[in-house]
């Protein structure tokens, strides 16, 4: 099983080259979940790098789509797709990464009340997984509250383990969000606290519901696990993450086919949130192909 702080920290091994700089970015995150920039200047770095077509797909909120969208001043010539990422609760019995299959949404009614609904009891659940957590940190002998503060926007966020990750960095108990998450956070280690909220299945149908097109994110055991793929399509899953920016050649490839035998959309990004370094360092190494925006807006039509 991957840890944690894999998907955040590692470079591929045989990286992709991009034939050009990435026009598109379908994986974002901000402050306004467990992201390090506000909205503003993530769009504004992102813009610099040469992204044209961006996703912000913070965890179960769109608040930094909807201060883009009503007031933001977006560059001329930049396109902002409403998304969401919804880590969603499997069956412990499947195997899957901590229990977990992150389903991003794309193209959903930003105003669909339904949907913040849904989105509102996710962050619910997020923030009681992130205070269990500080009390396990207490009860292990390193508090980090007062940190914290420091490190989190608001109370409203969806707050994250990276966010506590940025907590430990500050108390001197962790040098990086990936030592943070091997020392104290991710599954088995003494501050983990398993998640609570929606499965993919009901991720899956509260996307469609409202309007939107719902991908499974970073799956690299794709091509290993086709029943899992097959009965999200059942359900259905509209995409598949194939350029993911740690994903190297030969993942793509692997990731690629999986979504060309279940007619799925492929997307691609970044997955940035900034503890690595200014947008552009991420965006060097993130090639999406054009056509990928084309094939998502189409699809998001088609809904």
């Amino acid at each position: 099983m991957t840890s944690s702080a894999s998907r955040y920290a590692n470079e591929p091994t045989n990286a992709v080259v991009p034939p050009a700089p990435s026009t598109i970015d379908l994986h974002t995150h901000t402050l306004r979940s467990d992201g390090v920039l506000e909205p503003g200047e993530l769009v504004r770095q992102a813009f610099d790098a040469g992204v044209r077509l961006l996703a912000i797909t913070d965890h179960d909120n769109l608040a930094g789509y909807r201060e883009m969208r009503s007031g933001g001043a977006l560059p001329a010539g930049l396109e902002l797709l409403p998304g969401v990422e919804i880590n969603a609760v499997v069956d412990w019995r499947n195997e899957l990464w901590e229990g977990e299959l992150h389903i991003l949404g794309f193209g959903m009614d930003a105003d669909d009340d339904a949907f913040e609904a849904t989105l509102a009891r996710q962050r619910g659940e997020r923030r009681r997984r992130f205070d269990r957590i500080l009390v396990r940190l207490r009860e292990i002998g390193i508090p980090v509250d007062a940190e914290v503060a420091q490190v989190a926007a608001g109370d409203d966020d969806a707050l994250g383990r990276p966010t506590v990750a940025r907590a430990l960095i500050r108390a001197g108990h962790a040098d990086s969000v990936e030592d943070a998450f091997q020392r104290w956070l991710a599954y088995g280690m003494p501050a983990w606290v398993p998640r609570n909220g929606l499965g993919p299945v009901a991720a899956i149908g509260a996307i469609r519901a409202a309007g939107g097109v719902p991908v499974l994110a970073h799956f690299r055991e794709a091509p290993d696990r086709m029943a899992t793929v097959r009965e999200l399509v059942e359900h259905g899953l509209g995409g598949l993450e194939v350029y993911y920016r740690s994903f190297d050649q030969a993942t793509v490839e692997a990731v690629g086919a999986v979504a060309n035998a279940f007619g799925l959309v492929r997307t691609g990004g970044t997955d940035y949130h900034g503890d690595l370094g200014p947008y552009a360092e991420s965006h060097a190494g993130l090639w999406v192909p054009p056509e990928v925006g084309v094939e998502l807006k189409s699809a998001i039509q088609g809904t």
